[in-house]
């Protein structure tokens, strides 16, 4: 591997500073690919939010940016091909073979190892969802290249390199990783990291079609059966246009219903820092953050937050951030949209209490008519 980790504002003279030339064989690896997840006929929006982000590399890059699509025989697989060219694919590569039909890492592996020998990306993205990480981990790993995981910034420097900034240490620093002298150069970003692109009705231009050749006997991993997780859409944080949150700053557990109560009279979400999690006193998928969540509300509100950079970048993607916090030198004031220094114990009844005056009317309208 050649990894190279660097401040996000390297000084001159700096470790990434002293690239070495790319191998021959490497040099042919051209176009930017995003991996199309889906699974059981849906795709995953991270998709088409790396769709997005991999059209601002290969414009800067001046190549064509291409989706991968993997998966079973059949309508669904051929829409979702059809449908990249709508978030601005120049081409779609399509495996579809009915042995994809459930994922397994042997199986996926084989199939994008095969594309990226064949056809030779000079960029890879995948979503970090739990199908993306397993995918993306082996996938490097058979290929010989680096991998940056769940980062929060893409870009190309002057030279073309991938710049692929993530938080480390904790959450404490972001740092920008180059894959220096490897192919593709790979990396994961989570779901709501980068903004979705707007939808534009194209039709396709190029898809190439390319056989598996791998049998069933070939598989070590079976699928006895599926069994839906039900509890697995208790939250929605990442999709939800309103969000409130809470932290430290409620005091106690029993503090936190506060929270609750208002996120219910908006119709929202609600969600808390990772203190809480640690603590027990929320549920590991209300947590947001680097290591928990990360969203891109229309409407984020946060009672007693500190606003450390792990939350940060968890958030920073909110239209609009209100914080509540008795500490008028909190961090999250620094990039929150409205800061309110005030007690979150007591300004988050009265604007329960408020929205549920100012809302209430209108949903009684809406049944009504």
């Amino acid at each position: 591997m050649s990894n190279v980790t660097k401040a996000a504002t390297p000084a001159v003279g700096g470790r990434a500073a002293a690239k070495r030339e790319l191998p021959e064989h490497f040099k042919a690896y051209k176009h930017v690919w995003v991996f199309v997840e889906q699974e059981r006929g849906q795709v995953h929006p991270v998709s088409w939010e790396l769709m997005g982000a991999g059209r601002r590399l290969a414009d800067k890059l001046k190549v064509d940016l291409a989706a991968i699509v993997i998966g079973p025989e059949g309508e669904a697989t051929r829409n979702a091909a059809l449908e990249s060219f709508c978030y601005g694919a120049d081409l779609s590569y399509l495996v579809p073979d009915n042995i994809l039909s459930e994922y397994r890492n042997e199986s996926y592996t084989k199939a994008l190892t095969e594309l990226v020998n064949a056809y030779k990306p000079e960029i890879l993205l995948l979503g970090a969802t739990t199908l993306g990480r397993d995918l993306a981990g082996s996938v490097a790993t058979t290929l010989l290249t680096g991998l940056t995981a769940d980062c929060t910034e893409l870009d190309v420097d002057a030279d073309g390199s991938l710049a692929a900034t993530r938080p480390t240490f904790g959450g404490s620093l972001l740092c920008t990783i180059y894959t220096l002298n490897y192919r593709p150069q790979m990396a994961t970003v989570r779901p709501r990291v980068m903004p979705m692109p707007e939808r534009v009705e194209r039709d396709a231009s190029r898809i190439i079609i390319h056989p598996l050749g791998l049998v069933e006997d070939d598989i070590v991993t079976k699928v006895l059966s599926f069994i839906p997780d039900r509890d697995s859409e208790t939250s929605n944080l990442a999709y939800a246009d309103v969000v409130v949150a809470g932290g430290l700053g409620l005091g106690s557990q029993d503090n936190f219903h506060l929270v609750r109560e208002l996120a219910t009279a908006l119709g929202a979400e609600y969600g808390c820092s990772r203190p809480l999690v640690q603590k027990g006193w929320v549920s590991t998928d209300r947590q947001i953050g680097q290591t928990g969540k990360t969203i891109r509300p229309k409407l984020y509100i946060a009672a007693g937050i500190s606003g450390a950079i792990q939350h940060r970048v968890g958030v920073e993607g909110a239209d609009l951030i209100v914080a509540i916090n008795t500490d008028k030198n909190a961090p999250i004031f620094d990039f929150a949209h409205i800061a309110i220094v005030n007690d979150a114990l007591q300004l988050l009844p009265a604007l329960t209490a408020a929205f549920r005056a100012r809302l209430l009317p209108h949903s009684r309208a809406r049944v009504a008519s």
